[in-house]
């Protein structure tokens, strides 16, 4: 953790709307003018497309999920590296057609390594990655803010599905061979960064996704609630957040059960004093 060079981490799995919050957080940037650079988790995948269906083939449990398919040592050495000098890089992967025009890549390849911006407030990790703990790395211990986004699993395969077979071309089936190739990381990798998360943000909907792989359609803000929890509830004024978001109500002494419309609002009044602390701070010290 660092006071003059301040990184924040939100990590989730795949599907579970990282980046519509990261939506979120570029708009408190923009509103209070706090210059951010940005890490892509996709970006520190350690294989391209073809060579990761290469190996895939040879390895039925292996999957992005997994550690070893990922640059995690590279991208502890960036959060070390943004945080005692606010230095470091990244890249981006062309997931799609749009992407590769956008990078001037091939699809599913990667833009070459650059270096961060100087002059930043601070790091934005988004992707799955961002608190892993164990034997080689430690990427929990770097960030000042850490946040976990997680539907619950069925959720989570119904968002994956509808995702899948509409933007990139997948069958039922062949996303349903991906589900289960990742379930192993999903449990030993995954699932433990949400106990290292300050804040998470966990979607929940309410109605039947029993079975998601015969899912229409992805239960929509307004069919869900939010499970927002804090790791330390210390300082959170939770009857200010009760009064200010309708219909929400604390379920436990450190969480807040909102409806799931008012998930924007509710990371806006959480996160906008939280980041504004962070780069005062960093501020002070310049």
């Amino acid at each position: 953790m660092s006071a003059r060079h301040p990184i924040i981490s939100v990590t989730g799995s795949s599907g579970a709307g990282t980046t519509s919050v990261r939506n979120t957080f570029e708009q408190i940037f923009r509103r209070e003018d706090v210059s951010a650079v940005y890490i892509e988790g996709d970006g520190f995948h350690a294989f391209d497309r073809d060579t990761m269906r290469a190996m895939m083939a040879h390895e039925p449990t292996l999957s992005h999920f997994a550690p070893r398919a990922n640059l995690l040592p590279e991208l502890e050495e960036v959060f070390r590296s943004y945080s005692e000098s606010g230095t470091g890089r990244t890249r981006h992967y062309a997931h799609d057609d749009a992407d590769a025009a956008r990078y001037g890549v091939p699809m599913g390849s990667f833009t070459p390594w650059e270096p961060f911006q100087p002059g930043s407030d601070l790091l934005f990790y988004e992707g799955l990655h961002g608190c892993v703990v164990d034997n080689n790395v430690d990427l929990a211990r770097y960030p000042d803010l850490k946040i976990g986004v997680v539907p619950v699993i069925n959720l989570e395969w119904i968002q994956k599905l509808h995702r899948d077979r509409s933007t990139r071309g997948y069958s039922t089936e062949a996303v349903t061979d991906v589900i289960l190739r990742r379930m192993p990381d999903y449990v030993q990798t995954i699932c433990p960064q949400f106990s290292w998360t300050d804040i998470n943000f966990q979607r929940v909907p309410t109605v039947d996704t029993s079975n998601p792989f015969i899912a229409r359609w992805i239960p929509t803000a307004d069919e869900s609630m939010v499970v927002i929890r804090f790791k330390d509830p210390k300082g959170i004024d939770f009857s200010y957040l009760v009064s200010m978001i309708h219909d929400s109500f604390m379920s436990r002494a450190n969480s807040i059960v909102i409806p799931g419309g008012k998930l924007d609002l509710a990371m806006q009044l959480i996160l906008t004093p939280i980041i504004m602390q962070l780069v005062e701070r960093r501020r002070r010290l310049a």
